[in-house]
């Protein structure tokens, strides 16, 4: 082998090593980022059992701010963009018979009225606290559900193809693109063909999403979303037809049909 083949071949494996090496650096990263969220909400969850309220007495910076009273007003009124949303139960159109996956669940099942739809409850979160009062809930009110599991939104142990609806609503606003394109591929991998799906991103700029970014940053879950709309509807392109888009507050929501 010549000096210029050799060397060659050294600078494929020095490339190589540093792909490899960003990979691993990329997958800490994310999971320390991961983990951080799953003690925050851990954290709300301690704090909610002693009756205490995490958005409740914030600092000054935040409650002195000028988008505040966006905040006041939506904790007062019945918040249009949160899961128990009217236009998402009627566009899942839950029925006996079907699967529904809550991704990101936190405690949906108790306060957002799916333990009244005739579907078949699963929920996913990262936080083991909140899958754990989830469980203690479903054995007291002796209610049917199909599983709760604790595990991350991009890595579900469920089949293809399993779910007929499903949703993800005030998760995705915490990650980056490439964990953003991994949970959509997620979704749609569990998801049956023309299955029904909804799922919102944070409406970057809206003083309504300034205000909820600073509040989720002082409770230790940062807001790292980074794409475009225009991005993020490429990605949602490979898996799901756009059926409709709304704009609510401070997110976006869009209303999917699983190709």
């Amino acid at each position: 082998m010549s000096y210029l083949a050799k060397l060659h071949k050294f600078w494929i494996y020095i490339v190589l090593y540093i792909v490899k090496k960003t990979e691993i650096v990329e997958v800490i990263i994310m999971k320390e980022h991961l983990d951080l969220i799953a003690k925050s909400y851990d954290e709300g969850i301690d704090l909610g059992k002693k009756g205490i309220d995490s958005y409740e007495n914030l600092p000054p910076h935040i409650t002195n701010h000028p988008y505040y009273p966006l905040f006041e007003q939506t904790r007062m009124n019945e918040t249009p963009s949160d899961s128990a949303r009217k236009e998402i139960v009627e566009y899942l159109a839950p029925k006996a018979g079907m699967k529904f996956i809550d991704l990101g669940c936190c405690l949906n099942l108790m306060f957002a009225g799916y333990k009244n739809w005739a579907s078949t409850y699963y929920g996913v979160d990262i936080s083991s606290k909140t899958i754990e009062l989830l469980r203690g809930y479903v054995e007291k009110n002796q209610l049917t559900i199909g599983d709760l599991c604790c595990c991350s939104m991009h890595e579900t142990p469920f089949d293809a193809s399993f779910f007929d609806i499903g949703e993800c609503i005030g998760s995705l606003e915490y990650f980056e693109k490439d964990f953003v394109c991994r949970a959509v591929a997620e979704f749609s991998r569990i998801m049956k063909s023309n299955g029904r799906f909804v799922l919102d991103i944070p409406n970057i700029g809206s003083p309504e999403f300034e205000i909820t970014k600073l509040i989720e940053e002082y409770l230790g879950r940062k807001d790292r979303f980074n794409l475009s709309v225009e991005e993020f509807e490429t990605i949602l392109d490979t898996h799901f037809i756009i059926d409709i888009k709304e704009t609510v507050g401070s997110t976006i929501q869009y209303f999917l049909i699983k190709k």
